[in-house]
């Protein structure tokens, strides 16, 4: 597998600056949103890593020469909208919160698959592994929390 240019490796970085600003977002509004205080932290500190592998993520860019994406992207925008005309309807319980963490995370992880899938220079690649292993435990922690949650109630 050839090396990629330093161009399709700034726009690979940027979709994963994209994919953690929308994490960030994703988990400060469970936290906002959950009613259980435990899991108001945990979300809170999950919100912080994603901050933490953005800013990671665009000092590379940086480093690359390139311009780092600063937002969230247009579907991660449509889906906390989603989310938002969701609570209006179901009153947001604390299992309807977790299911959307998922499925944030399910996206997460499809975007650093992509972005592993390509012939990225080896420094950099040992980055996005890191965080991709980092959003599977976040994935596993969110479903596992997720399925408590069900049979609780």
């Amino acid at each position: 597998m050839n090396a990629i240019d330093s161009k399709e490796v700034i726009s690979t970085l940027n979709d994963l600056i994209e994919t953690s600003k929308d994490g960030e977002e994703g988990f400060r509004t469970c936290a906002e949103d959950i009613k259980r205080p435990e899991l108001k932290s945990l979300f809170s500190e999950r919100a912080a890593e994603c901050a933490k592998a953005a800013q990671e993520l665009q000092a590379i860019v940086i480093r690359l020469g390139g311009d780092p994406e600063d937002s969230t992207s247009v579907s991660g925008d449509l889906h906390r909208r989603w989310v938002d005309l969701k609570s209006l309807i179901t009153g947001k319980d604390d299992e309807a919160i977790l299911n959307e963490c998922e499925r944030g995370e399910d996206v997460a992880k499809k975007s650093y698959r992509k972005a592993l899938d390509k012939a990225l220079p080896e420094d950099i690649r040992q980055v996005v592994q890191r965080q991709y292993d980092g959003v599977l435990r976040n994935h596993d922690q969110v479903k596992m929390l997720r399925d408590a949650e069900r049979a609780r109630s």
